[in-house]
């Protein structure tokens, strides 16, 4: 089995925890991801979000740039078995060589704070997919959630500017957590494809942070890739008999159908949020991911479509835009 993963937050998660003094590694440890497991389930790449959470500093950039410096040096000590890529060919060399391949994004476009530079010196770095926003309002535009007023609130004139010089440099803007209007001025104004790394069908679960059927029907008009995200509160409306949203594979597999029925099969990908979710999953990490390919199995999807869903649709936008 052969997995790409568009969006953890794991490298956050270690930022976190190092700074409550705790010596977490990315190799080996007790979160939903890690190095190890990766390599046992087939990982060919993961996407390693630097997320930062506007609420809980004024320094949005410099909360990046720290987070950065935890990612290189993780991927410096683990080479043997990963390495940061900026481009397609380089995640073919690594899986010539047996290596897994890490993608380095942010998850909130106002760690720029609002800056073209930082936005280039963030390029420079390695970084090669950003989202608009996180859960606020910032410089570039406003989310899909929490406030579902945002919703009729598209992209700033500074976040269509953002666009451009994304586009520009090689950077894959990410719609996750955008608003509706935000995600058409993207489809209005995009140039080249763009994807939605952790995102799920709003038909099936009435959430402003999960796609309407037009906006899957436009992000895949435009070449685009949507990642199926693994979240209990994003896959059902109601809580189960324990009043848990509890993520079950099953679940995962009628928004995976539902974003084929209406965009088409290359439009759909994984972005899992590990990390960034709850313990409430029937995939308990990264390592279970058979249970998803078992599931998919069950519910009448072949094996080349499987092969589409779990890596072939975003190793081919990795193709066209790095």
């Amino acid at each position: 089995m052969t997995i790409i993963d568009m969006h953890c937050d794991t490298i956050s998660r270690i930022y976190e925890e190092r700074k409550q003094g705790k010596p977490v590694k990315l190799r080996s440890n007790h979160f939903q991801l890690d190095l190890e497991k990766m390599r046992h389930a087939g990982y060919l790449v993961q996407n390693f979000a630097m997320f930062v959470d506007l609420k809980g500093t004024s320094f949005p950039y410099q909360e990046c740039k720290k987070q950065m410096q935890i990612f290189q040096e993780e991927m410096e000590k683990n080479q043997d078995i990963i390495t940061m890529v900026t481009t397609y060919s380089e995640i073919l060399d690594n899986r010539q060589q047996g290596k897994m391949s890490a993608l380095m994004t942010i998850e909130e476009g106002d760690a720029c704070e609002g800056s073209l530079e930082k936005l280039e010196e963030f390029y420079q770095l390695g970084m090669r997919m950003m989202t608009f926003t996180w859960n606020y309002p910032n410089r570039l535009g406003f989310p899909g959630e929490p406030a579902a007023t945002h919703l009729s609130q598209g992209l700033t004139s500074k976040g269509i500017e953002f666009l451009e010089q994304m586009e520009y440099l090689g950077i894959i803007p990410d719609v996750s957590h955008l608003s509706d209007a935000g995600i058409r001025d993207v489809c209005r104004l995009a140039k080249k494809p763009f994807c939605a790394s952790h995102s799920n069908a709003r038909s099936l679960c009435h959430r402003g942070r999960n796609l309407p059927d037009e906006l899957i029907r436009g992000i895949a008009k435009h070449g685009g890739v949507i990642g199926a995200n693994y979240y209990g509160p994003f896959l059902s409306q109601t809580p189960n008999v324990l009043g848990c949203y509890y993520s079950y594979v099953s679940d995962i597999v009628l928004h995976i159908r539902h974003i084929i029925n209406v965009g088409g099969i290359d439009c759909i990908g994984l972005g899992s949020d590990f990390d960034g979710i709850d313990n409430n999953l029937e995939l308990k990490n990264c390592s279970s991911m058979e249970l998803l390919a078992q599931e998919l199995r069950k519910n009448g999807f072949h094996e080349r479509e499987i092969d589409k869903i779990f890596y072939q649709n975003v190793l081919a936008l990795y193709q066209e835009l790095l």
